[in-house]
């Protein structure tokens, strides 16, 4: 089972995520939180703090995996899992804007929905978190609108994987698939 939870920032989205994975894993079954976060601040080491904080005590592996998130299926054990993915939009950003960029922004989408169904193929149940970055209504430079537009293709085509859809507002769940 896939489900994607998105919402604005501070919503609520993690903490709903997090009760997710912990109530569809069997018991005995391995749960694993993937952080695609790049810390760069003390802004970015206070909000790791504060998810490290509210994952304590239940029973999570954290598995650091900033890009090709494919890679997480050689560190995870080989059995019965359930896979936390935090976030999509950090995944997509740390694609589009590493150092090495040789992508295009196509290929960054193809890329990140490639891996995300392998995971999903070889893992029980996938969570995956993503932001809705794209309501603002502010028009930015031409670089951020590529990665907004991406963006709203990638929670598209993770909307279509994914068997239920639920989105944040205000700390209140609303199922849309």
């Amino acid at each position: 089972m896939m489900v994607l939870v998105v919402g604005g920032s501070g919503s609520g989205k993690s903490s709903y995520a997090e009760k997710t994975a912990v109530s569809i894993a069997q018991a005995g079954m391995k749960k694993y939180y993937i952080a695609t976060m790049q810390v760069f601040d003390v802004e970015g080491r206070k909000k790791v703090e504060r998810h490290r904080n509210l994952r304590n005590g239940k029973g999570f592996f954290t598995i650091e995996q900033p890009t090709r998130i494919f890679g997480v299926l050689e560190k995870m054990e080989d059995e019965d899992r359930t896979v936390l993915l935090e976030c999509i939009s950090n995944l997509t950003a740390n694609e589009m804007f590493s150092e090495k960029k040789a992508m295009t922004e196509i290929q960054v989408t193809e890329n990140v929905i490639r891996d995300i169904k392998m995971l999903k193929d070889q893992t029980n149940h996938l969570v995956v978190v993503s932001n809705n970055v794209f309501e603002d209504g502010i028009t930015y430079d031409e670089t951020t609108m590529e990665y907004i537009q991406e963006m709203g293709k990638i929670n598209q085509k993770l909307a279509a994987l994914a068997d239920r859809v639920v989105e944040v507002v205000a700390g209140i769940p609303v199922t849309l698939k």
